[in-house]
């Protein structure tokens, strides 16, 4: 335990007042709640600490604020001057976050550190003083932080992997037809498990198993009206629910339900994962075939590979056999029939392909929907904009670097976080906004900040409603990206639009070099 002197307050002689922050992502009881909270109290005590508030984030992760409402809490309190307390007690750097960022975690100390209150590390070896070596120390723990979760993602995939090869399942419901069996490290049965109930013992595993005989039977069904009748998986689903049966959860049969039948090799024993990831809480992708783990004949198949085989060139074959014309013509057919599209309408649609193979065909759905003259769903409109705006930003940013040189200055570009230094002196982050208009037709601009430490200025491109043309430019300084984020209206008084540009013709003079004659 490090000695930096005793903490009572110097005006009162009253011992500081202090809150701890806790954090437990697992049952590892080296990190449990009760142990940090020990060494915390120890520390506070020695060092003159009185605790008056707790904040606890139990069972969640650190590598970034999702789930961790006390964590939230303990910052929003801070922010809004609402903190009866002038330090926040933390176990160690690891505990404050691992977050896959070391500028994020520095960036919530230093929203503390502004409005007045200290975040002290109880179990580190270094005093968070400020100075060059506790500096030093605290970076390089939080790139550990960090870095931890990285090679343990790492090793859990591969571990993954390795269970996946050995037959044995990992997540997810077993499907029509099918049922989850929990067995031991020997592979001998345990029993059944329903649905929602999960192993308890890690040493137990998960495998498929045939379920009961008249779902095994519905499964055998279906391939056989889908190959030998020509049933298409409408019609599959309709005569299913004419029957009385239900799909399994209770809910009707659908299109959709029928053709995860059709598709899903667990229905020849065939064990697959990653088809997506969803790694370090970054973002949710689609992997290609190429990067799936498979492990085939290791669960008792429900059907045989022939059938599967037969039944995926089918639905291949149909995808191939229409052109782009003969696609777009359905779609529109469709759109007439139903009065609007969305993946659900397709996806229920007889005679027509899936929303996937118009995904996969025209590059997303809202493509697809404009070029039959149809109104993209709201959530599909988002992410083609999404995808606009991600496609314009490096042009845009690659045509700045170019002015700014242009007219003498110099520009070194950041890898690590996309910003760029003009001349060695000024630090800039180039960020687009969206346009949204409202259900009373006047338009918004949300600027959302990245959470790192803010750059010396932010460059903020307001989009015009069609999101290809630019409308004009915010250059907001520091202070303004000290908060999460900036709402702009069209008017916005003179407070804001003071910092807005038609262009950035101003800002280029500014970054221009004088050349300085030199004196006799």
């Amino acid at each position: 335990m490090k000695d930096e002197g005793n903490a009572v307050s110097e005006t009162t002689g009253a011992p500081v007042r202090a809150a701890e922050y806790v954090r437990m992502s697992t049952d590892y009881q080296k990190y449990s709640t009760e142990n940090q909270a020990r060494v915390i109290r120890r520390y506070a005590e020695a060092q003159g600490f009185e605790i008056v508030r707790t904040y606890a984030d139990e069972g969640k992760s650190g590598l970034s604020l999702d789930g961790r409402d006390a964590f939230q809490h303990l910052i929003d309190d801070v922010q809004a001057g609402q903190a009866d307390f002038l330090a926040i007690l933390v176990y160690d750097v690891s505990r404050w976050g691992r977050f896959q960022d070391a500028d994020e975690s520095a960036f919530y100390e230093h929203i503390c550190k502004r409005s007045g209150v200290i975040v002290h590390f109880c179990a580190e070896q270094f005093e968070n003083d400020g100075g060059l070596a506790a500096t030093m120390i605290k970076g390089m723990k939080r790139v550990m932080a960090g870095e931890y979760s990285r090679e343990l993602s790492v090793k859990v995939f591969m571990g993954q992997c390795r269970l996946i090869e050995l037959g044995f399942r990992q997540g997810g419901i077993a499907g029509f037809g099918l049922r989850r069996l929990l067995v031991d490290e020997h592979r001998n049965a345990k029993m059944e498990l329903s649905q929602g109930q999960h192993k308890s013992l890690q040493t137990d595993r998960v495998v498929l198993v045939p379920g009961p005989p008249h779902e095994v039977g519905t499964v055998r069904r279906i391939y056989s009206w889908f190959l030998s009748e020509g049933l298409s998986e409408a019609r599959i689903a309709d005569r299913l629910n004419r029957e009385g049966t239900t799909s399994g959860s209770g809910q009707p049969w659908t299109r959709s339900v029928v053709l995860g039948i059709l598709t899903n090799e667990k229905y020849i024993g065939d064990n697959v994962f990653n088809r997506r990831s969803f790694k370090l809480k970054q973002r949710r992708v689609n992997n290609p075939p190429t990067r799936w783990i498979c492990a085939r004949d290791v669960f008792e198949p429900l059907i045989g590979r022939d059938l599967f085989e037969r039944a995926r060139a089918v639905l291949d074959a149909r995808r191939r056999r229409m052109s782009d014309d003969e696609m777009l013509d359905a779609l529109r057919a469709l759109l007439q029939q139903q009065g609007s599209l969305s993946a659900v309408i397709i996806d229920e649609a007889e005679g027509i392909p899936s929303s996937a193979a118009y995904r996969q065909r025209f590059g997303s759905l809202s493509r697809a929907y404009r070029l039959v003259g149809a109104q993209p769903h709201r959530d599909d409109a988002y992410v083609e904009i999404n995808r606009m705006l991600r496609a314009m930003h490096p042009q845009i940013v690659a045509k700045t670097i170019v002015d700014i040189e242009t007219v003498g200055g110099r520009v070194r570009r950041d890898k690590r976080d996309g910003r760029f230094w003009v001349n060695d002196e000024l630090s800039l982050a180039l960020i687009l906004s969206r346009c949204n208009k409202t259900t009373s037709g006047s338009l918004r601009w949300i600027v959302r900040f990245d959470p790192g430490e803010p750059p010396d200025l932010t460059i903020a491109v307001r989009m015009e409603p069609d999101h290809a043309t630019i409308r004009d430019y915010y250059l907001l300084p520091r202070i303004d990206a000290q908060m999460p984020r900036v709402l702009l209206q069209e008017d916005n008084g003179v407070f804001l639009d003071a910092f807005r540009f038609d262009t950035l013709d101003y800002f280029m003079e500014l970054t221009a070099r004088t050349p300085i004659r030199r004196a006799a």
